[in-house]
């Protein structure tokens, strides 16, 4: 049965790879992300009943009106995948510049936030829906010069899980760790040494199928794409 998708952080990495093959599946997606290079390739390429936006997942206007605005054409989303996130520049913790601290919190945990405030309660009112945060490895372990991404990621795991006791029957919020796949982000961390972790379109493959079975049933339980 075909669903209905919406994805933050569309443009690149595992959002654009995951929404071109929900597409490929004969799944709607509902896409956002901050590049509007980005955007206007993927609505050119995939027409309706697919939808892509330009949204800053922290401007919490921008957010609401992207809700509104699809909510109005589609029924609320099956699945809801919080994507968009920042890695902070490699540092130690006191080195990292406050600016950039802010930033990665504001989209990390703020943004996903915004999404789950304004889309959510269709969700609910239509008494069913999987939420599901993109945790990290670094959700559930450490490393160093990571710490305010190890931060957020440990954050989302939090919040994913308590959000899962709030939710009526029929839903669920589950945190996602996407294991460790060859992407830009894995590059800023391993430099060349990234090259040797599973492709994505490896990952992809794997990814996607793991995530449209996922139900009520794994509803606040910690799940990581089978790598």
């Amino acid at each position: 049965m075909a669903k209905t998708i919406a994805i933050t952080g569309v443009s690149r990495g595992l959002g654009r790879a995951m929404t071109e093959d929900f597409i490929e599946l004969g799944h709607t997606v509902i896409g956002c992300a901050r590049s509007q290079a980005a955007i206007k390739e993927l609505s050119q390429k995939y027409g309706k009943p697919h939808h892509f936006t330009v949204v800053d997942v922290t401007d919490e206007n921008q957010v609401k009106t992207w809700a509104k605005d699809f909510l109005s054409q589609v029924s609320a989303p099956d699945i809801l995948i919080n994507n968009a996130a920042l890695l902070n520049n490699l540092a130690p913790l006191w080195e990292v510049p406050s600016e950039e601290f802010s930033q990665l919190i504001d989209v990390n945990i703020k943004g996903v936030t915004n999404v789950i405030r304004h889309v959510l309660p269709a969700m609910i009112e239509r008494k069913q829906g999987i939420v599901i945060n993109l945790s990290s490895g670094w959700g559930r372990s450490t490393s160093p010069q990571v710490a305010p991404y190890c931060a957020s990621k440990w954050a989302i795991e939090g919040l994913t899980q308590a959000l899962a006791q709030e939710l009526p029957p029929g839903l669920a919020a589950i945190p996602l760790s996407p294991g460790i796949i060859h992407t830009d982000m894995l590059e800023i961390c391993y430099g060349e040494d990234a090259a040797s972790y599973t492709p994505l379109n490896v990952w992809v493959k794997k990814a996607v199928p793991y995530i449209l079975k996922l139900s009520s049933k794994e509803n606040g339980v910690p799940v990581s794409v089978p790598v």
